[in-house]
């Protein structure tokens, strides 16, 4: 699961996570997180987020609150948890209990040009969300660490928060719909049933 770097290799860590995923639900923040959840196996119960920079977390919060029995991760990079910062203080107060988030991080805008971001300068992610009230974080740089994140998503005593330091090379691109309704509504779908969705 290590790359050249000595990095996690983000597509593997993300297949590692979303292993026998059950009914856990996945909001991917924009860019490489779609296209990483998508690459492992694009599923009905996948929200990629074309766009919407820095409204990831809250989407899972919406959808965590909405659907307080079911298992909710937020899988995003540091450029877009950074942009949605705020967003730790609410979800902390909310206290929703199957609410995970974890942050590919690899210092870099991956979609803009690799542009650093402020965690290459030491901004601490996990210490922020500690800072907002998050009970349980994880900071996760090596292999064997992942089961134990994987756990944590499923054990429902959220809101969790992880950090993943990632390597910062590019992938290849396996996109997912383009068309934001189709993803909406088959996850809608997939959640509410069939019969219930074409009542709305």
């Amino acid at each position: 699961m290590l790359a050249e770097s000595g990095k996690l290799d983000r597509r593997e860590l993300t297949r590692a996570l979303l292993a026998d995923r059950g009914e856990l639900a996945v909001i991917a923040g924009l860019g490489a997180p779609c296209w990483d959840i998508t690459a492992v196996g694009d599923h009905k119960l996948n929200l990629p987020l074309w766009g919407g920079m820095g409204a990831a977390a809250m989407i899972g919060l919406g959808l965590a609150q909405a659907q307080p029995n079911r298992p909710v991760l937020v899988l995003t990079g540091d450029g877009e948890m950074l942009m949605g910062i705020g967003s730790l203080a609410t979800i902390a107060v909310k206290k929703p209990k199957n609410l995970s988030i974890v942050v590919q991080d690899n210092e870099h805008y991956g979609e803009t040009g690799m542009q650093e971001t402020a965690t290459k300068y030491g901004v601490d992610l996990v210490a922020m969300a500690k800072g907002a009230g998050f009970k349980h974080t994880m900071f996760v740089t090596k292999p064997e660490e992942v089961p134990a994140l994987r756990a944590a998503i499923h054990a429902g005593d959220g809101p969790f928060f992880a950090v993943a330091k990632i390597d910062a090379s590019s992938k290849k691109l396996v996109l997912p719909p383009r068309d934001g309704s189709i993803i909406q509504n088959r996850m809608r779908e997939a959640i509410l049933g069939e019969a219930a969705f074409h009542q709305l």
